[in-house]
């Protein structure tokens, strides 16, 4: 057997694995983790992102927001955020709580931040004020588990079924989809509850001598029971108790509450009780749209909604099936046969069908290149370059596993999009492999293979290792971005790696295999001479001018000048306008959400009556299919909710509408477009009732409070809250700026009962015993709980009836008992005083802030980095309460916060600010690892210069692509820059290698430079197609089509230039050393030699 000498490691492995038993056993061990990593791998539409949050809830009741502010909010800040791994902590502070948000870094693992919380608090209680009646804090942990990934909405056609016999029947429920596998929490929204309602007339009740808090302590004394230990009797021990509690409404009823000249005194004789729904504090009905002949018809019912939340790490598609299997199990059962049970969200059905998608797409892609190389190479190339391209995704996903990464929408991304580079090493090695057997049919495939693929062996793992240093340093990027967009560099390497592999073990089998037809198979062993030959005519043509010895120097400067000035009317287009600039642009959903703010204030009815007229006009939108209102209640959370804190929104003038739209195959416009649509008519309905409306769609990417914000600092309260009322004026008044509103409320009335302490003291009556007397009378108090057999507690509420809740003098007409036995009307001990509502303190970073919030809606230039720039010049106008000038921050908070006013921009500009930096970095360094990886292999610093040389040739095909297609220039867009880099350095390896063989060959300088592009030229064209039909499978995603542009038109124009810039590129900076003295162009040859 003949074996080529000097073989180096990529040759030694080659020759080795070619006929080794094992080689096979290795193929089929890949193929089997693969296929059991698809199995066992969870699925979801999104990747996982360890972000932790936790709101601090701590309550003070009767405090003004301004003791709140700085006697509870303040100090806690700082205590909170001393921990480490603290991302930022805000805080609000209203009448009577705190709520302090503490936001941990990405990456932090949960129960860490957790742990580190929970010891700040406890370790730090002294922080609350001693004796002042400060509640105890309240931690509640929030992360992205706590979105609910299945939503059921209960309703009923039947007008006598209500939500309170809804709720009764989702309670039920409840208990049934807890016992599915992978479900944690389940719970119901917009319920009544139900309460036993005591509703006290405060006539007959101070005509019996009794107080509210004397009714209160008959209740909580009548409800009591205690073990009192054991008897023994007949040589047996038996428990003793005392009983009854309080069952049902008539045991309330029939309390006997004093004695009045020898009777009794029943609590039915001083109140009227009630058990069933209190009075309304919140409404959730579910809209149904029917359209047909170009009519809609909208159906209203009372609902309740089941919002169901997945354990961490179990596979959301498994869970959403399991509990709808369960939900159509009690259908009959705990179900009656009248309620309806809508899917109104299944995230696990989304996440489904999206991998679904891309699954297949990853599959076509698949075929579409190994339908590549059958027309370039021959049928049996075909196959090898296909088996290697399965067993190298199989295997990265196995690793995708291990590595702990989700099947998501961005890890298949990722996969698909690494199809084009993943072929590379099969293509180049096959295609050699190939080209040698063409040219030496004479000599066996054992004895051409480890040579063959020995001399692409050293340049095709420098290739490799240049596309893992382009694209890994991206996995380091911060923030919210880093772990969402990880996948594609992790996943993107760790296939390159194990391609790599495949190339140099089971591709050479394969080829020995397979390839057996030997010099008989004409078709194939000539395509590759054919092709060279075909191009050469070309080269020639290309290169005559270019490397003349007389003309040739102005003619490569004139090629010089031309790709300059490319390359400057490319970056002239984002400055332009004609690429907008966005971080991601919005994904085609089936949903989107209205929220709506109504004054402080504004009673449940009225903002009912708002969502009505909103639902009335949505049900004529054609996609529409239903929606679910929430009035005084917040929606089901999605992540961006979870970020904005919907959870929290809750009182009469809060509501919210989730909207579901038909499936994106049934309908022609995208989910951004639609809701762009129905904005301003939504907001003109919102007008005319006095509301802010707000059209809020699933961010694409990291969540933010708002697309726009500005955050305002300064040294006084009020002067923040002018210099924000200012700025949302230019907000308001700045085309496309939409959805504008601002953390203040709008003036409404307060009433305060000011005690007349010195008359109060006289009567031995204390103010807590008023206090408390008139939050009974007004806002109910549970006294106890019934013992029944409901599944959740049951309160006893003393309360005034609703009919005397209108106005302040049935209230005043209670009683409390003052220390000679005498009954005192309250009116008597207190004044009344009207007032405004006290205003919330927000602050950020131990610095108080007013936030003023907005997002664009200005199509095409849709970014809200365009809407923030257009409104600086107007802004800068803006003069603080102090005459100066209203500062303007970036990136930090200001420096000097109490010196002046200023304006800090956050909201989608940070998340781009950071990412782009990052990703900048990311550049920077993956060019640096490249530049110091190609010096390491050709022993030359001027050589790498060379090889990198056509990375800004990119720019040329990506920002005129992205033009031509009216894309925007995004993150992802980013991301294909990033990783072009890579692959356009590895073309240029390709080429210099030949350059560099074939002079140590003995070739003429001219000869090999010519040469060195038409023989090269089939596998960099084949690579690049490669890589191009992979993008091109990605190119209708929304979100992921400026990779994809990026990707094809950045690899079809620099391809094509590399061809010719880097053979001229080393021909000019080598030429001195290398080059004949007498050459004219009929010197360039055709046909190149071959090894």
């Amino acid at each position: 057997m003949h074996s080529p000498p000097h073989l180096g490691i990529s040759g030694r492995i080659a020759a080795y694995f070619q006929g080794a038993q094992i080689t096979p056993l290795l193929a089929l061990v890949a193929l089997l983790l693969g296929l059991f990593a698809v199995w066992v791998t969870p699925r979801e539409e999104e990747p996982q992102i360890d972000v932790t949050m936790a709101n601090v809830i701590v309550p003070w009741p009767g405090a003004s927001a301004r003791d709140v502010e700085a006697m509870v909010a303040s100090p806690g800040e700082q205590v909170l955020s001393q921990m480490a791994g603290v991302e930022h902590v805000m805080s609000v502070s209203r009448t009577g709580v705190a709520v302090i948000t503490v936001q941990f870094k990405v990456g932090v693992p949960r129960q860490t931040a957790l742990v580190r919380l929970y010891d700040a608090v406890g370790a730090n209680a002294d922080w609350l004020p001693p004796g002042l009646g400060v509640g105890q804090p309240i931690i509640k942990p929030k992360g992205v588990d706590d979105v609910p990934v299945v939503a059921l909405t209960l309703h009923s056609a039947r007008p006598e079924t209500g939500a309170f016999d809804l709720e009764r029947v989702a309670h039920s429920i409840e208990a049934e989809l807890k016992r599915v596998p992978g479900t944690r929490e389940v719970k119901t929204l917009g319920g009544p509850g139900r309460a036993v309602r005591v509703e006290v007339d405060p006539a007959r009740l101070a005509a019996s001598g009794l107080t509210l808090h004397e009714l209160r302590g008959a209740l909580q004394s009548a409800n009591l029971g205690l073990p009192l230990g054991e008897v023994l009797a007949g040589n047996q021990a038996i428990a003793v108790q005392t009983g009854p509690f309080l069952q049902s409404r008539q045991d309330v009823a029939d309390l006997v509450l004093a004695s009045r000249a020898g009777k009794p005194v029943y609590l039915r004789e001083v109140a009227t009780v009630r058990d069933g729904p209190p009075p309304p504090e919140r409404y959730v009905w579910y809209g149904a749209v029917e359209h047909a002949d170009g009519q809609s018809r909208l159906t209203e019912q009372p609902a309740v909604t089941l919002a169901v939340t997945k354990k961490p790490g179990e596979n959301a598609i498994d869970v959403a099936d399991a509990v709808m299997r369960r939900v159509g199990e009690l259908q009959g059962t705990v179900i009656p046969s009248d309620v309806q049970v809508s899917e109104t969200r299944n995230y696990g059905a989304t996440a489904n069908d999206k991998a679904m998608t891309l699954i297949k797409k990853l599959l076509f892609a698949t075929l579409s290149v190994v339908a590549l190389v059958f027309f370039a190479l021959g049928r049996r190339e075909a196959a090898i370059v296909g088996t290697a391209v399965i067993l190298t995704l199989t295997v990265t996903l196995f690793a995708s596993w291990a590595w702990g990464f989700t099947l998501n929408r961005v890890s298949l991304f990722a996969l698909i999009f690494s199809i084009g580079i993943l072929v590379d090493d099969a293509i180049v090695v096959v295609e050699n492999i190939h080209r040698h057997r063409a040219h030496h049919p004479e000599r066996s495939l054992r004895e051409i293979i480890p040579g063959a693929v020995d001399e692409v062996g050293g340049p095709t793992i420098l290739a490799t290792l240049t596309v893992i240093a382009a694209l890994l340093p991206m996995a380091f990027v911060s923030g919210l971005m880093g772990p969402y967009m990880s996948p594609i560099p992790i996943n993107a390497s760790m296939g390159m790696l194990l391609s790599l592999a495949i190339a140099f073990t089971v591709t050479p089998w394969l080829s020995r295999i397979w390839m057996k037809g030997g010099a008989g198979d004409t078709k194939a062993a000539d395509a590759g001479h054919g092709l060279a030959g075909r191009l050469a005519p070309l080269f020639r043509r290309v290169f005559a001018p270019l490397l003349a010895t007389r003309s040739g120097r102005r003619n490569r400067r004139l090629l010089a000048a031309a790709v300059a000035g490319l390359i400057a009317l490319s970056l002239l287009l984002p400055v332009l306008g004609l690429v907008v600039l966005k971080m991601l642009p919005f994904d085609n959903k089936s949903e989107f959400q209205v929220v709506v703010d109504m004054p402080a204030g504004t009673p449940l009815e009225k903002t009912a009556a708002t969502l009505r007229a909103l639902g009335a006009h949505l049900a004529t939108v054609p996609e529409v299919t239903n929606y679910q209102a929430y009035a005084g209640t917040a929606a089901p959370i999605n992540f961006n909710g979870l970020v904005r804190q919907y959870e929290l929104r809750a009182g009469g003038e809060v509501g919210d509408l989730q909207v579901n739209l038909v499936d994106k195959s049934q309908r022609h416009e995208q989910s951004h477009a639609i809701a762009m649509r129905v904005r301003p008519e939504l907001a003109a309905i919102g007008a005319r009732f006095g509301a802010n409306v707000k059209v809020v769609e699933v961010p694409p990417g990291p969540p933010v409070l708002a697309p726009i914000v500005a955050e305002i600092y300064g040294p006084d309260a009020a002067g923040r809250r002018a210099v924000a009322k200012a700025v949302r004026g230019v907000f308001e008044a700045t085309p496309g700026v939409v959805d504008v509103d601002d953390s203040s409320i709008a003036r409404a009335p307060e009433t305060v009962l000011l005690v007349d302490r010195s008359k109060a003291a006289q009567l031995g009556v204390t103010q807590q015993a008023i206090a408390s007397t008139l939050r009974m009378g007004l806002a109910g108090d549970a006294a106890t709980y019934l013992h029944d057999a409901s599944r959740t507690a049951v309160p006893v509420s003393i309360q005034l009836p609703p009919e005397m809740q209108g106005g302040l003098d049935a209230l005043l007409q209670l009683t409390v008992r003052a220390q000679s036995g005498a009954l005192v009307p309250i009116r008597e001990l207190v004044q009344v005083s009207d007032t405004e509502r006290e205003q919330p303190a927000h602050h950020k970073d131990l610095l108080p802030v007013v936030y003023v919030t907005g997002d664009m809606a200005a199509p095409p230039t849709d970014s809200p980095l365009y809407g923030m720039f257009q409104m600086r010049d107007p802004l800068s106008e803006i003069k603080g309460p102090d005459g100066g000038p209203l500062a303007e921050t970036f990136i930090r908070q200001p420096s000097s916060p109490y010196a002046g006013y200023a304006l800090k921009w956050d909201g989608e500009w940070q998340i781009t600010y950071e990412t782009f930096r990052d990703m900048g970095a990311a550049y920077a360094v993956g060019l640096i690892l490249i530049y110091l990886l190609v010096v390491a292999h050709f022993g030359s610093y001027l050589t790498p210069l060379i090889i990198m040389a056509p990375i800004p040739l990119t720019i040329i095909g990506v920002m005129p692509g992205h033009a031509l297609l009216h894309a925007q220039f995004t993150a992802t867009s980013m991301i294909g820059m990033i990783a072009l880099a890579g692959i356009i350095v590895r073309n240029s390896i390709l080429l210099v290698d030949f350059i560099k063989l074939q002079l140590a060959q003995g070739t003429p300088f001219r000869r090999a430079i010519v040469a060195s592009a038409i023989t090269r030229a089939q596998p960099i064209l084949l690579t690049g197609l490669a890589a191009m039909i992979g993008a091109l499978f990605i190119l209708d995603d929304p979100i992921f089509n400026g990779l994809a542009i990026s990707l094809i038109f950045g690899i079809l124009v620099s391809t094509v230039l590399t061809l010719v810039v880097i053979p001229l590129l080393y021909y000019v900076a080598y030429r001195g050393r290398h080059d004949a003295p007498a050459a004219d162009d009929a010197s360039i040859p055709v046909h190149a030699n071959h090894s």
